[in-house]
């Protein structure tokens, strides 16, 4: 994957800063506090700002060899959702949302909810190394099909008699 450039990653930092500002309440809080848990878990860690469009400002993104996780807010929830997280090891039971699906996982964080930092973080440095292994789901080979004996021609059918 290719690293952003250094003004880009300022740019995406300064607007993940910038979002958490302006929430200005417990979900800017949260969202502060998961950013620096992501920070500790990984300092080489690659802040994006993703997905901007005119109905939506932007989505923080951080990422490591592919995409670790997002964190949007709502209402009532701050969100962060893991791009493989269907493959991760979770034995903390962090993740609470889109448990259905068969790429993605999701942290749903409502106000008042602490999210164990050292579960987070274990599961951050997991995110990392499946990335780093460079697969998105583990992948099974077919058995091999046997080949079929070529079909007999006509004109070698008559050739042989």
């Amino acid at each position: 994957m290719k690293k952003s450039g250094a003004s880009q990653d300022k740019s995406a930092s300064e607007n993940i800063s910038k979002r958490i500002a302006e929430l200005g309440d417990w979900r800017g809080k949260t969202l502060g506090r998961m950013r620096k848990l992501i920070k500790e878990a990984d300092p080489d860690v690659v802040e994006e700002w993703k997905w901007v469009k005119a109905t939506k400002p932007g989505t923080p993104v951080w990422s490591h060899e592919g995409i670790i996780c997002t964190g949007e807010s709502y209402k009532a929830v701050v969100k962060l959702t893991f791009a493989k997280g269907a493959f991760l090891e979770d034995p903390a039971r962090l993740f609470n949302s889109s448990l259905e699906g068969n790429l993605r996982r999701a942290i749903d964080i409502p106000e008042g909810k602490e999210v164990d930092a050292s579960a987070f973080k274990a599961l951050v440095r997991e995110a990392i190394a499946l990335n780093g292994a460079g697969k998105s789901k583990p992948k099974t080979k077919a058995p091999a099909k046997k080949a079929k004996p070529a079909k007999k021609t006509k004109s070698a059918k008559k050739a042989k008699s």
